[in-house]
């Protein structure tokens, strides 16, 4: 497990061992590829981003990421692959699953809720650190160790 500073100020840590916390998930963060290229969305308030967010009453996690990246970017992803972890330590702290996926297809929708759709993104992450058109979600560890574990993990292929 790794502990960091995140770009609000917050202490997260991460894990890559599911279940390593004593609180249950209701939020989730899909990193989705789409024919090479990575598929984020433009959040209206936060800039780009992966897409995700909270689970609803009933849904499991896997169903949130299924459900969460087809509204925020038209992506239609069919087995979520849980990476890990990480708590956020909020006024009320949280805990957000980790998904890897691969999109099928994306499709055109006349609205994407609080985003506005698919952004395809074939760049190196390291460099978007200072670019404000990026979400403070994009700019911490956690995205860096994910990828990195997906990459470890030979998911990409």
């Amino acid at each position: 497990m790794e502990q960091f500073i995140d770009e609000n100020g917050k202490q997260v840590e991460i894990s890559f061992e599911k279940g390593r916390f004593q609180q249950e998930s209701y939020h989730v963060l899909v990193l989705c590829r789409y024919k090479g290229e990575w598929l984020l969305t433009r959040h209206k308030k936060r800039g780009l981003e992966f897409p995700g967010g909270k689970r609803e009453k009933g849904e499991t996690l896997e169903e949130a990421a299924v459900r969460e990246t087809y509204e925020e970017t038209g992506g239609v992803i069919k087995e979520p692959f849980c990476i890990g972890e990480y708590k956020v330590y909020d006024h009320s702290p949280f805990i957000k699953t980790i998904f890897f996926a691969k999109a099928e297809e994306i499709i055109n929708k006349e609205d994407y809720l609080e985003t506005e759709g698919a952004v395809l993104w074939s760049g190196d992450f390291s460099s978007i650190h200072d670019d404000p058109s990026f979400s403070f979600i994009m700019k911490d560890q956690v995205v860096d160790l994910a990828l990195k574990r997906i990459k470890d993990l030979n998911l990409m292929i």
